[in-house]
């Protein structure tokens, strides 16, 4: 396996784990380090192939929630929070659920405790055929950036999808689209929970945050962000930090 990669940003707070999303990097949440770096010691990851950490061949979520883990112990970090948006709410709620000790608290957003919804599964897989054949053509990465990002000016990811290997992508699609379901298994997770839900999320409907909210035993009711798309931290971090800001006062 090949070393994961992060970005330490240091301080003498309690540590907070930034889980990024789905083709993104350790650099969207940004807006959330520069908000409260000085309060927290932020630890960014690269996930398995993103960024600067490769995917080396197939793997699911649990694998990905090891790397984190194996990130924490490199580091002598016991616990932490963890901020999870879409795919990083996948990942953070499997390292609750491998190291319950380790969790401090957790915060997702944009994300869902299910499998992936049978109707989206071929076109998810269609749109990794269509990478792997054509390229990052701009019908594709538009059609990414207007799910993921919404109306947010995305030329700077675009940029770095165009860049990526093209080969890794129909091993991410299949990480995403294969991921078992574990609503059932909520209950175990002890942690104080926020989540947080965009009202323009195009990915995944508001039900998933109620299930959520409902299946978290230490959760309120989703926070549904007004306009918000469904990598809400970085879109809408004004709404996003004014409630993650207080979470983490309370919790770590």
């Amino acid at each position: 396996m090949a070393p994961t990669h992060y970005v330490d940003h240091g301080g003498t707070g309690p540590a907070v784990v930034v889980l990024h999303s789905f083709l993104m990097d350790a650099t969207m949440f940004a807006p959330q380090v520069q908000a409260f770096g000085a309060d927290y010691r932020f630890i960014a990851i690269d996930q398995r192939g993103h960024g600067e950490t490769p995917a080396t061949g197939p793997f699911d979520y649990w694998d990905s929630a090891r790397d984190v883990l194996g990130v924490l112990d490199e580091l002598g970090i016991d616990r932490a929070a963890f901020v999870g948006v879409s795919q990083g709410g996948f990942v953070a709620m499997r390292i609750a659920l491998l190291a319950a000790e380790r969790v401090a608290a957790l915060a997702v957003m944009g994300t869902s405790a299910a499998a992936e919804n049978p109707a989206l599964v071929t076109t998810y897989r269609q749109l990794a055929a269509n990478w792997l054949e054509m390229g990052p053509i701009d019908p594709i990465v538009d059609m990414v950036a207007t799910i993921c990002l919404g109306d947010m000016d995305a030329s700077d990811w675009k940029a770095k999808w165009r860049a990526r290997p093209t080969d890794t992508v129909e091993v991410l699609i299949n990480a995403l689209v294969d991921r078992d379901d574990i609503v059932a298994r909520l209950g175990e997770i002890d942690a104080p929970a926020l989540v947080l839900h965009g009202s323009a999320d195009l990915a995944y409907p508001l039900e998933r945050a109620r299930e959520l909210a409902e299946g978290l035993p230490k959760a309120e009711a989703p926070i549904v962000v007004e306009g918000g798309a469904h990598f809400l931290s970085l879109t809408n971090p004004t709404e996003v930090n004014s409630y993650l800001g207080p979470f983490l006062q309370a919790n770590v």
